[in-house]
């Protein structure tokens, strides 16, 4: 004798008997994606142009960086709950009328339906934005490689600059200039200073840290000679500069790693707020869904 496995039978339907179509309107379901992506893009759009308002290029008028995240991040809140409130509802009222489910049944099956569309619209979403997520993951790699290097890639991007320019254009210039400047303002403009030679020095000393003894003494007695002083103010000069040189490299390396520091911190803020905000469009959703059935039964 067969089983029976079914103990509470539906409405018009004999017991045991499953029904042959799906539980799930995908028609539905796809056409509240579409609206879901449809009243993002415009609501993304909309808010893109009041941030353009917000801002200003004078000193003292538009908003400041923090309330722009702020603002930011209170859009896209916003943004979610409109976009899915929608794009749930829509499939709630779109999908197939279900006379053979029980009232629990039907009550889940209009949830499940508002976190398909959350779901679908997201996986077209993160396809369409392939490219652009993997630049920025590359992105992110290269900070943090920046960030890693940051102390030898500011003395190595002074050395660089200097021993490309000639110290004309790079930022061991200054230092060069005041190394080699006379007492006398007249010899100045001696041709033939040896300047080049000069920032490659320099260049030498803040990537590795320190000047060494040979390249000191040389230094001191270049500098006595060009400028016209004696060999102890030449030392003096020398010493003073190169650690100027050096502190110059030393804030370079400061400022990068703050300024990775502040990208990462703002990365990982954004994203967390992001997943937040997936999650409050999934709710949403799936909430609407409910409502958009009940008014479809009705």
């Amino acid at each position: 004798m067969q089983n029976i496995q079914s103990a509470t039978p539906y409405a018009g339907m004999p017991v045991g008997i499953e029904s042959p179509r799906s539980a799930v309107s995908w028609g539905a379901v796809i056409a509240g994606a579409v609206i879901a992506a449809a009243v993002s893009a415009m609501l993304i759009v909309g808010g893109t142009g009041l941030g353009f308002l917000a801002v200003s290029p004078w000193r003292q008028e538009g908003a400041s960086g923090s309330a722009l995240a702020i603002g930011s991040i209170v859009w896209l809140l916003i943004t979610q709950i409109i976009a899915y409130g929608v794009a749930g509802y829509v499939a709630g009222r779109l999908r197939t009328k279900w006379t053979d489910a029980a009232v629990d049944e039907i009550y889940f099956r209009d949830t499940a339906h508002g976190f398909l569309v959350w779901a679908l619209s997201a996986v077209v979403g993160a396809l369409l934005l392939a490219s652009a997520v993997a630049s920025a993951i590359s992105g992110t790699a290269k900070a943090g490689a920046a960030l890693a290097g940051a102390g030898a890639g500011a003395a190595t991007a002074v050395a660089g600059e200097a021993a490309r320019n000639g110290a004309d254009d790079g930022s061991l210039a200054y230092f060069t200039d005041v190394l080699l400047r006379p007492n006398d303002p007249a010899l100045a403009s001696a041709p033939g200073a040896p300047r080049q030679e000069v920032s490659r020095i320099l260049a030498r000393s803040v990537v590795q840290g320190q000047l060494s003894d040979e390249d000191r003494a040389y230094l001191t007695r270049l500098v006595a000679q060009r400028t016209g002083v004696d060999e102890a103010t030449a030392q003096q000069r020398v010493t003073q500069l190169t650690d100027q040189a050096r502190q110059a490299a030393q804030d370079a390396e400061r400022r990068a790693r703050e300024a990775a520091d502040a990208a990462r911190k703002g990365a990982a803020a954004f994203s967390l707020w992001a997943f937040a905000s997936l999650l409050i469009g999934a709710f949403v959703a799936s909430f609407a869904a409910t409502i958009g059935g009940r008014s479809r039964d009705r």
